[in-house]
């Protein structure tokens, strides 16, 4: 006679659902996460968290990206609609702040996810970061005691954004570590910058970042001898400075001193500015209380002949004696 043999079937195979989510949660939860799931409004509810006022009017927020008013104003409905959002309308402009209840939640979603999320892409899009991971927390690391005003978090998502800002474009990967190194640090500082002490720092803005901004900041930083800080961004930086613009690039700028790469531009790079200056190419910086704004028609080096942009430089070079003159007055 065969004996049966009945199957064991293991204690902790049970389920254990007592503290799972119920539906109703679950459909409520699911439908929020489905209205945020965006990256136009990630962004959005990122630059209204991390507003130093604690709120954005609708005209900052349609500076994020290259789309029209009434797009800008259909996401943030959508997230009005959820809660994640209250407005409020002061004259012709609404205001828009993170609903206080649900404060804690975009704010662990944005501080801690986000940055995870932004190693995922990194590891997937660019590849090859098993070395380069640990570059990035050394790097972070070391920036924390740079500025331990700041937190940990904060200095982490910083130098994984600018690493991954900067590999998009970048054609040679080998400096890309020191690349973001510089450009952490800059940003850093910007988010760190007390006007009140410190030299008035101008901004210079322009698409690629690779021409007219870069010859007006080094200009600047070379005729201002330390009393003004000049720095440039663009829109959508080109991979490397134009060629037609190296060579009067290193006649101002010693080698030894040489940073100079295309960056992208960054809010707070434009809240920490005194000046930003856009390069007569169609570039719209966020508009920030207390920061002067200003258009220079120049010509563009990447379309002029040899002796085109000499006469480029020396127009810019016009201008930002004129600049001196206004930003050193009485100080």
């Amino acid at each position: 006679m065969n004996a049966t043999i009945t199957p064991a079937v293991a204690d902790d195979c049970a389920p254990s659902s007592t503290h799972a989510i119920g539906e109703p949660a679950a459909t409520a939860l699911a439908g929020t996460l489905k209205a945020i799931a965006d990256p136009l409004r990630l962004r959005m509810l990122s630059a209204i968290a991390t507003d130093a006022r604690g709120e954005c009017c609708v005209c900052d927020l349609a500076e994020l990206a290259d789309v029209s008013q009434p797009t800008v104003s259909h996401h943030l409905k959508v997230l009005r609609e959820v809660g994640v959002l209250a407005s409020e309308r002061r004259g012709t402009w609404v205001w828009y702040r993170i609903a206080a209840e649900v404060r804690p939640a975009v704010t662990t979603l944005l501080d801690s996810f986000a940055p995870a999320a932004i190693g995922t892409a990194i590891r997937t899009e660019y590849g090859g970061l098993e070395d380069v991971e640990h570059a990035l927390s050394g790097l972070a690391t070391v920036l924390q005691r740079v500025h331990p005003t700041l937190s940990a978090d904060l200095v982490t998502a910083v130098v994984r954004e600018s690493y991954t800002s900067l590999a998009k474009t970048a054609r040679m990967k080998t400096h890309l570590v020191a690349l973001t190194e510089n450009f952490a640090r800059q940003r850093l500082t910007d988010i760190t910058r007390n006007r009140g002490e410190s030299l008035p720092q101008v901004l210079f803005v322009c698409v690629a970042n690779a021409g007219r901004s870069q010859l007006a900041a080094a200009l600047l930083n070379q005729r201002a001898e330390g009393r003004i800080v000049a720095r440039s961004a663009g829109s959508a930086p080109a991979p490397e400075i134009h060629p037609n613009v190296q060579p009067l690039l290193g006649e101002i700028v010693r080698a030894e001193e040489d940073e100079r790469f295309p960056k992208p531009l960054t809010d707070d790079a434009v809240r920490a500015a005194d000046v930003v200056i856009t390069m007569g190419c169609g570039d719209v910086c966020p508009v920030i209380p207390g920061v002067r704004y200003e258009d220079w028609a120049v010509g563009d080096p990447a379309l002029a002949s040899s002796e085109g942009v000499v006469a480029i430089r020396d127009d810019i070079a016009h201008r930002v004696d004129a600049l001196i003159d206004t930003l050193t007055t009485n100080r």
